[in-house]
């Protein structure tokens, strides 16, 4: 498929749309991720609760002019009719959200649910792929529209998916197909297609917009991250890390497909063979137990030689709270392809790999090496050339 497929529409003129807000369109705006960044929004907001989880409201981003919390407008595509007052709840119920919460931003959380719109393509769904493309581009633009928004950023944040089969678009890449047509930078915080798929590689390109992903990195590979670079460092010899993940919720129910499961692990084997000097020996199994809902337990069995061949072994048990790791990322990389945009970069962000699995682009995998990427990219929007945003600070911290 060519670049000719996705013909873009015009974009929005910087010189009509007061700088003053940011809209975040999350797809899969109705899941635990998404209900959770955007009552967390809220929260901090509010001064309810400190931005914990953060990168952007550390030192590292000071004076860089990313936009406030506050300027942050939220809606999205999702195909769950569960209103996200409703899914606060249940995740307050769970642990999730701090009791009381879902209370204290019922307003914010009612607000972002009108502009949640249909999804799909759903069964029986008779459009085409143009058709779909057109429809939630048009879903976007009218959401930037009505709320005189300065940009938007299309996040992706929905369950993953299988590895398409042939040249067919998977609902990942018709979502990231209509972020470039609506002239929005766009996040893959997931392992799924998105931008990734051949027919759209000339489309970024043409675009001129700034991208980043793919597959969030909150848990057992932000850990491979920091150990996989101190076993190589200390001229250690890793001869086999396995590890096995016991997931919940929708995204345990989701990964139960083999083919979801491949795709995800794709991210955590590529930081091995990144940053050891040989593949060790070793898998990663995924679990589906529903019982854990959002919470998630990964273990890794490392098997490694020492000094005159000595064998020794380093077992890690990572067990947290999937969206409350997650959320805060989305929030930083909303705000960050946001500056980026505003400040005219283009193409795919490598620089933001600390937050990623796979990420595109080329950059380190080890993650103090990342977050010194990330810093350059600091210094990057807060150079002169970079363009100010108007009305928007990065101050408050």
């Amino acid at each position: 498929m060519s670049a000719e497929a996705f013909p873009s529409e015009s974009r929005m003129s910087e010189s009509r749309v007061p700088e003053s807000r940011v809209g975040v369109w999350l797809i899969g705006a109705r899941g635990s991720v998404a209900t959770t960044a955007v009552a967390g929004c809220a929260a901090m907001t509010a001064g309810l609760h400190p931005p914990t989880g953060m990168v952007t409201e550390t030192d590292l981003f000071a004076g860089s002019g990313l936009p406030t919390l506050s300027s942050l407008v939220f809606g999205g595509h999702d195909t769950e009719d569960c209103p996200l007052p409703k899914r606060a709840e249940a995740l307050a119920a769970g642990g999730v959200l701090p009791h009381g919460l879902p209370t204290a931003v019922a307003a914010e959380l009612a607000a972002a649910d009108r502009e949640i719109r249909p999804g799909g393509p759903l069964p029986g769904d008779s459009r085409d792929i143009e058709e779909l493309v057109a429809a939630f581009a048009a879903d976007i633009g009218d959401f930037v529209r009505r709320h005189g928004l300065a940009r938007a950023v299309v996040v992706n944040v929905a369950s993953t998916e299988p590895a398409p089969v042939g040249t067919e678009l998977p609902p990942s890449s018709l979502y990231a197909a209509a972020a470039l047509r609506a002239g929005c930078p766009y996040v893959n915080f997931t392992p799924s297609t998105g931008l990734h798929h051949p027919a759209l590689a000339s489309v970024a390109v043409a675009s001129g917009l700034p991208y980043a992903g793919r597959d969030g990195k909150t848990g057992q590979t932000l850990l491979r991250s920091v150990l996989g670079p101190m076993f190589a460092q200390r001229a250690l010899a890793v001869r086999a890390w396995s590890g096995t993940n016991l997931l919940g919720g929708g995204d345990g129910a989701a990964l139960s497909d083999p083919a979801a499961a491949a795709a995800k692990n794709a991210g955590k084997e590529r930081v091995l063979a990144d940053t050891l000097a040989a593949v060790p020996e070793g898998e990663v199994h995924i679990d589906d137990v529903p019982a854990l809902g959002d919470w998630k337990t990964a273990w890794d069995h490392i098997a490694f030689d020492g000094f005159l061949g000595t064998r020794m072994i380093l077992q890690t048990t990572w067990q947290g709270c999937d969206s409350a790791l997650a959320a805060p990322l989305v929030l930083d990389l909303a705000r960050l392809v946001a500056r980026a945009h505003e400040a005219g970069l283009s193409g795919p962000l490598s620089e933001l790999g600390f937050y990623f699995k796979d990420p595109v682009g080329d950059g380190p995998s080890a993650l103090g090496e990342q977050y010194a990427e990330l810093g350059r990219l600091a210094g990057r929007l807060r150079e002169p050339g970079a363009r100010a945003p108007r009305g928007l600070s990065g101050e408050g911290r």
